[in-house]
């Protein structure tokens, strides 16, 4: 990102990633660098850095913030809420903060990708680790792959003459680890292992290990393993561990570059779901082809408690991209008010039974992950993202007519719900559409204690047939008749009018929300 301003940079990763509380100097504020607080040595002079507060309580950052507008910093960063606000202001500088259990190392390599500092030039970092495993393939004298915590290889050597075996040309095939219970316990060792671990080989025909867990902070990112064939170099475990140093920056650097390209990504969209972005633009960014597509809308239900409900959100955000990228591959979604939306494209598609399994998917998913209720509502395929808004006003009218009884349901699946509601809300916002007999009806009902509202909507609901409408009742025909005669006669409303009936049912049904 060139010539970075905070505005930018909240452009991007602002929301529950990045919180603004005060920008004294405004939102083009030139942002330089991000850098981490150390207590132990002087604060350098940085012109339009981010200063993150490492070690500082955020109640306790204001003279923090006095000495980063002295070293002519733009901003300070916090972690948690309760941050020196009035103090920040004072002194001129932008308050940021990061959620309380985010880990600082976390939030640095986010901000330095965000501002332009941080992300490799490949992108990813693959490349970069690609490199690595080459670098300690040589250092140490064998054959070195990088994995994941999932054992899923991310990168692996290329050194020509060194040796392989049948599991490492298995796991480079299909880039994953192929699964043992001898190979499960073999993890179990390395992750509780603070070093370099040599391992056996695992049966016929393959070769011993040397292995090291990549750490950053406490969090496990991953290994290094290295095939031992017998001839490894005499620093062998002390290459590998600075081999491991170096992965852990480059899986960092690697991961909040994708962080980074997600929040793009879902900026984007949510500009695509207000109507505010370019088709063509967003559709290239996005990787997607020209076809139709469809908006699915997931929300907690009604049982989440409140204070945990952001926190929630977020986890069923995750979920939601998982299950998506698991079918799609590269996918995006994003949380809006309080709903995650995901784009599913149309292609294909006959009567949408993929998209309605993947929604009960997740919402299954979702009731035994997060332990609360989530509905989910998809919207009508529409040609193209240029009426991607349409959809996601479908969706949005699903999930307000679901329930327990149906938590998952496409628009053509509730279709009389859906156009009911609306027509409710349209009558309600019309004086002209919302006054009329039924008013009088159901002030008579409040007045004198008489049933006229609901024998109506019975006979309605019942085709005008009179011992149907009675059946609904619980009552004799006779009593039905005798109560549609007593309305008409002291309220005034003429059911030999097929106009006045269809009016009257639609405000009943609607405004006064009566069923039979």
């Amino acid at each position: 990102m060139d010539a970075c301003t905070l505005g930018d940079l909240l452009d991007v990763i602002g929301g529950p990633s990045v919180r603004l509380h005060t920008a004294p100097a405004g939102l083009t504020a030139p942002v330089t660098e991000a850098l981490l607080y150390d207590a132990h040595a002087p604060l350098p002079s940085a012109p339009g850095a981010l200063l993150l507060a490492v070690g500082v309580r955020a109640a306790a950052a204001g003279p923090l913030a006095r000495a980063a507008a002295e070293a002519g910093m733009t901003g300070l960063v916090v972690r948690g809420p309760g941050g020196p606000v009035a103090e920040a202001e004072a002194a001129g500088v932008a308050l940021l903060s990061v959620d309380e259990d985010a880990a600082w190392h976390h939030a640095h390599l986010l901000l330095a990708s965000a501002i332009g500092a941080g992300p490799s030039p490949a992108g990813n970092g693959l490349g970069d680790l690609f490199a690595l495993a080459d670098a300690v393939a040589t250092a140490v004298g064998g054959a070195t792959a990088v994995e994941d915590p999932r054992q899923r290889i991310l990168a692996y050597s290329t050194i020509p003459g060194q040796a392989v075996d049948e599991d490492r040309r298995q796991g480079i095939l299909g880039l994953q680890v192929p699964g043992s219970p001898a190979n499960s316990e073999q993890y179990r060792v390395l992750f509780a292992a603070r070093g370099v671990v040599r391992l056996p080989a695992l049966g016929e025909g393959n070769l011993p290990r040397l292995a090291v867990a990549v750490r950053a902070g406490g969090e496990t990112l991953g290994s290094l393993w290295v095939v031992d064939d017998g001839s490894p170099a005499e620093d062998a475990e002390q290459a590998l561990v600075q081999g491991a140093s170096t992965a852990a920056l480059l899986l960092l650097r690697a991961r909040a570059a994708q962080e980074l390209a997600r929040h793009q990504d879902g900026e984007l969209l949510r500009r695509l779901l207000d109507g505010t972005a370019e088709t063509g633009t967003a559709a290239h960014r996005l990787g997607l082809g020209e076809g139709p597509v469809r908006v699915a809308a997931f929300v907690l239900g009604s049982g989440t408690p409140a204070h945990d409900s952001e926190q929630t959100s977020l986890r069923l955000l995750d979920l939601v991209r998982l299950q998506c990228e698991v079918r799609y591959g590269r996918h995006v979604c994003v949380l809006m008010d309080g709903v995650v939306y995901a784009l599913l494209p149309a292609v294909g598609e006959r009567g949408g039974a993929r998209h309605r399994r993947l929604a009960e998917d997740i919402v299954a998913r979702a009731g035994q992950a997060l332990r609360v209720p989530v509905r989910a509502g998809l919207g009508e395929v529409v040609p193209g993202l240029a009426d991607v808004m349409a959809s996601r006003d479908d969706a949005d009218l699903v999930l307000r007519v679901l329930g327990p009884e149906l938590p998952v349901a496409a628009v053509d699946e509730v279709r009389p719900r859906v156009t009911l509601l609306r027509l409710t809300e349209l009558l309600g916002e019309r004086r002209e559409l919302s006054a009329g007999s039924w008013r009088r009806v159901l002030a008579h009902d409040t007045e004198h204690g008489t049933d006229y509202a609901r024998t109506l909507v019975c006979w309605f609901d019942a085709g005008c047939d009179m011992a149907g409408a009675a059946k609904l009742l619980a009552v004799h025909p006779n009593t039905c008749r005798y109560r549609l005669r007593q309305a008409q006669q002291h309220v005034g409303i003429d059911l030999d009018d097929p106009d006045e009936r269809l009016v009257l049912w639609l405000q009943l049904r609607t405004l006064a929300g009566l069923r039979a």
